[in-house]
């Protein structure tokens, strides 16, 4: 078996296997899945930033919660059907996360790092001061009859769970193709030597510009998906928390790994679950795995089981 074919098959594997959960998996954790499933979309976007180019960003969470907000507010307040309200999410992700990268990559490293969360946290209080649209901390549910694509009614278990595997399927597959692609190659050497990329040349400024708009449609999809299968909108979703997690689940799964996102997402999730029925402190398991993580990722067991596990990844 080929390289390619190898790769094509683990991840149809993927999918196949995500297809036939629910006929055996209760229904609570069919819901769970189907919320990871569209976490790690975002989570994916934050690894074509991150994993893919090198962009340390804090500041994810605004094009997550760009996706939600224009995607709920023009359902609950303009009357748009979830459809073309699910498009401008995803539109709204990627632009914002294209003029957030017009002036965040003037800058570089920790620079960039803070100036994202900054941005981040100007979003997080733009929520805030519009609390009697967005009612702020406390946000909005959208109505039930309102959460209805192509006729299918997105308030039922199994057609929620087929419609975050669809975008989930998408997802990967863009990926995929992505970074098997000319364009992928050339993200992977800005991140690697982005003044080599430039000798023989690529514009790096371009390229990472690219691959923040292309990680902020991800971002805007799944929180307008988020708003759509689940029915709720909050300023919870803007806070940095969000960008600290899509970190902590590309880190965790493999950054630079198109399987990665899904694998970290799926553990953190239920580490986070588990550990909520132990204490109110959820943060605080977080912050202990990111810790874990950077200090001993690449040691260790944990570094030999990361390691053999990349190894078949793409």
């Amino acid at each position: 078996m080929t390289g390619g074919v190898r790769v094509w098959a683990l991840h149809l594997a993927v999918l196949v296997a995500l297809a036939l959960a629910p006929l055996v998996v209760p229904p609570y954790h069919a819901t769970n899945l189907a919320r990871i499933m569209v976490l790690a979309v975002f989570a994916m976007g934050y690894n074509i930033a991150f994993g893919y180019t090198g962009l340390l960003s804090l500041g994810h969470a605004l094009l997550l919660a760009a996706g939600m907000y224009a995607t709920g507010l023009l359902v609950a307040h303009g009357g748009w059907t979830a459809g073309p309200a699910l498009l401008a999410g995803a539109l709204a992700g990627a632009g914002v996360a294209f003029v957030v990268g017009l002036l965040a990559l003037r800058t570089t490293g920790a620079a960039f790092m803070i100036v994202t969360l900054m941005f981040a946290q100007a979003g997080y209080l733009t929520i805030l001061y519009f609390g009697d649209l967005t009612r702020g901390d406390e946000g909005f549910t959208l109505a039930r009859e309102a959460r209805t694509l192509f006729g299918l009614d997105l308030v039922t278990d199994a057609t929620r769970y087929s419609a975050a595997l669809a975008l989930f399927a998408a997802g990967l597959i863009g990926c995929l193709l992505l970074v098997r692609s000319r364009t992928g190659r050339v993200l992977v050497a800005v991140r690697e030597n982005s003044e080599r990329t430039r000798m023989l040349g690529y514009d790096p400024f371009r390229a990472r510009l690219l691959a923040l708009t292309l990680s902020g449609l991800y971002a805007g999809t799944a929180g307008a998906a988020y708003a759509l299968l689940f029915g709720y909108v909050g300023a919870s979703f803007a806070t940095v928390q969000y960008s600290v997690l899509a970190l902590l689940w590309v880190l965790l799964g493999g950054a630079g790994t198109v399987l990665g996102p899904l694998v970290g997402t799926l553990v953190m999730f239920y580490l986070v679950d588990f550990a909520g029925n132990l204490t109110d402190a959820t943060l605080f398991v977080v912050g202990a795995a990111l810790i874990l993580l950077i200090l001993f990722a690449r040691t260790g067991l944990l570094g030999t089981l990361r390691a053999r596990a990349l190894a078949w990844l793409p």
